[in-house]
């Protein structure tokens, strides 16, 4: 007779060390990685250079308790020191500001493997959030600010056409264009997220008459 209250006992003890195991195995979120800026420069496209966009990134990070770690822009460059933006955000895994990872590698990052490529990353508009955590206003939105400053071809590398992709390698707002990305991988015949169309200019106006606010991608590259 009271081997059903012994056996509601152990059972009730037994779920709630498996839910104590749980909680600790599943631990804190992973710190943030990667992140769209909330702002640009103001100034269109000129971004001071890779040093100056650079800047942004750590200056927004650590704005969001994330100024600990090394954060670069995504972005490239042409000309005969061309710098492919694949190449500067470090290997990966990454992770938002709500700690959802966005991929695991650059491998995963650029669909380099047809299987890669078929499944794609996670980069949404619910997972491309800013460093504060929140969404960007997308195609759809008002206004849309969905392109993303990129100058990459879609493996993340820079053009080698002789072409201006970069607005003078992220220096003017006025002559040339920028190669942009969007973010959430909507809006015209090509969505993709770094690799979609060009610029109609480098200053804010052109900027964001093609729908965006001169945003950038922001990556942990080191601790």
């Amino acid at each position: 007779m009271q081997r059903k209250p012994l056996f509601a006992a152990l059972a009730l003890s037994m779920l709630s060390s498996s839910l104590a195991l749980a909680q600790q195995q599943k631990g804190p979120p992973p710190p943030m990685s990667f992140f769209v800026t909330s702002a640009g420069s103001g100034k269109g496209a000129d971004l001071g250079g890779l040093a100056g966009a650079d800047a942004i990134c750590q200056r927004l990070a650590q704005s969001a308790s994330a100024g600990n770690r090394t954060w670069h822009a995504y972005l490239s460059t042409s000309g005969p020191n061309a710098v492919n933006a694949r190449d500067r955000i470090g290997q990966g895994p990454w992770f938002n500001a709500k700690g959802g990872r966005v991929a695991q590698n650059l491998s995963d990052l650029h669909g380099d493997t047809l299987d890669q490529a078929r499944v794609g990353n996670t980069l949404t508009k619910a997972t491309a959030i800013t460093e504060k955590g929140d969404t960007v206003k997308g195609f759809g939105d008002t206004p849309n600010q969905h392109d993303i400053l990129t100058g990459s071809q879609p493996d993340g590398r820079a053009y080698t056409d002789g072409a201006d992709h970069t607005c003078q390698n992220w220096t003017s707002s006025g002559e040339g264009t920028a190669q942009l990305g969007h973010f959430d991988r909507t809006g015209g015949p090509n969505t993709s997220w770094n690799s979609a169309h060009p610029s109609r200019g480098c200053s804010q106006e052109n900027l964001v008459s093609t729908g965006g606010a001169g945003f950038l991608y922001c990556f942990a590259v080191a601790p």
